[in-house]
């Protein structure tokens, strides 16, 4: 996990579930071979409602049609993210097309936990309601360590929640990284 973050952001609305992140269709492709990996990014949140409803990311898709990787870093979202199936594919598309963090106002607890154990995405729960204040497109910059998000475009800051124990586990990766180096396991 990176201290400072910096990147453009993706505004989705409330309870985005894994069907929206990634839909089941596309399940069909291997997590571990790079040829058919990349495809889960090429389809990260394709599965959003046309406009997202009705919140800014508007007809913006997340990845363009003829590429792999996404130009947004954060997905700034409302309450539930992440909701439905328990398929760790929803936090590892989201990685595949470069995103590093999920801000959401809460998250659906096996999202959540997906997220930090793959050590696919850093999932930061907001004090405020960001997707009222934040644009598709605004340009941010997030210290990890204090939990300072900074809307570069507007000048605005705003603190999110502390990540507390789940921090360790994301510096070391994922859960199993983090299990050998605290001894837990061989």
């Amino acid at each position: 996990m990176k201290d400072i973050i910096h990147g453009k952001a993706y505004v989705v609305g409330d309870s985005i579930d894994t069907d929206q992140i990634i839909p089941a269709v596309h399940l069909v492709y291997s997590m571990k071979i790079p040829e058919e990996r990349q495809f889960y990014g090429r389809y990260a949140l394709c599965g959003l409602p046309e406009t997202s409803q009705g919140l800014p990311a508007g007809n913006i898709p997340f990845t363009a049609p003829d590429r792999f990787k996404s130009d947004f870093t954060f997905v700034i979202a409302g309450t539930n993210f992440g909701c439905g199936s328990s398929r760790e594919h929803a936090p590892f598309a989201l990685q595949e097309a470069g995103a590093e963090v999920v801000i959401a106002e809460s998250f659906a607890r096996i999202f959540y936990r997906n997220a930090v154990d793959g050590g696919f995405v850093i999932p930061f729960e907001s004090r405020a309601r960001l997707i009222e204040q934040i644009r598709t497109g605004d340009v941010l910059t997030l210290d990890t360590r204090t939990g300072v998000l900074l809307n570069v475009t507007t000048d605005t800051e705003y603190l999110l929640d502390p990540l507390g124990d789940i921090a360790e586990i994301l510096k070391c990766g994922n859960v199993f990284e983090y299990a050998r180096r605290a001894g837990m396991m061989a």
